[in-house]
């Protein structure tokens, strides 16, 4: 129960961050042999947005983790085969990001894996009322993504 003289701002943030947390456990548990969500989260921003190429900043960037710890899930994502890391055409210092097939296939396999708890959570909530906070949550993000540094 949330104490009624809390802020509105400060309870949808809080209800934001307990989904995440609760979605993000519940996927990490489905998510395919070797895959982290780390990992995850950058094969789906690359698909999702349709990026062939990426310098692993801008991917660093757009996902807000630091540089170090990007490095780290590139470099899993590669042992595994699901991305490949190239010397940059452009500049002969940077790299570039590319998601191989088998990168494109995992992030599938994942999201089928999903599937079953999006039934779940469907069973209890009507999808009209998910949809219905989408332009909101949607509004949300482009907000902060708009504010960050």
């Amino acid at each position: 129960m949330t104490p009624p003289n809390d802020p509105t701002a400060f309870v949808f943030f809080n209800e934001v961050a307990i989904i995440e947390h609760l979605s993000r456990t519940a996927a990490e548990r489905v998510l395919p042999e070797g895959l982290s969500l780390a990992g995850f989260t950058v094969l789906n921003h690359m698909v999702r947005l349709g990026h062939e190429r990426r310098a692993p900043a801008q991917i660093a960037n757009a996902v807000q983790v630091t540089k170090g710890a990007m490095t780290g899930t590139l470099k899993r994502l590669e042992a595994g085969g699901w991305i490949r890391v190239d010397p940059d055409p452009d500049d002969g210092r940077g790299k570039t990001v590319t998601v191989t097939p088998a990168g494109k296939a995992v992030r599938e396999a994942a999201i089928a894996n999903l599937g079953p708890l999006f039934g779940d959570l469907l069973r209890e909530v009507d999808l009209e009322m998910l949809a219905a906070v989408l332009p909101t949550l949607q509004h949300v993000r482009r907000v902060l993504d708009a504010a960050r540094d």
